[in-house]
């Protein structure tokens, strides 16, 4: 899309809090490696279409879930600070944000 061409983003899909990990090499299954890093960072197909997209000046609005924890408010803050729309996402009372474990 090119830019000021009067079109609108919405994007429905995954967001998750990727645990990025650290390590010298991946484990052998029942094998226990130790991390040399770990942090916690925004993530999910949907939500990385969202911010590219709005980042890229579209007007995007992000529709999706996240849990009410703190990796929630964590994923929506990133969204808002790329520029896309949250209104709405989903905030479920009681309910976990995804992960997903990512091994360097």
């Amino acid at each position: 899309m090119a830019r000021g061409a009067g079109g609108r983003v919405a994007v429905l899909g995954s967001a998750n809090a990727d645990l990025v990990i650290g390590v010298a090499r991946l484990p052998a299954p029942g094998e226990t490696v130790l991390a040399g890093s770990l942090q916690t960072i925004p993530g999910g197909k949907g939500a990385n279409q969202a911010a590219a997209a709005a980042r890229l000046g579209a007007p995007t609005e992000f529709l999706g879930r996240v849990g009410d924890d703190g990796n929630g408010g964590m994923l929506l803050a990133a969204l808002r600070g790329a520029g896309a729309g949250t209104a709405a996402a989903v905030e479920a009372a009681g309910e976990p944000s995804g992960t997903a474990a990512v091994f360097l």
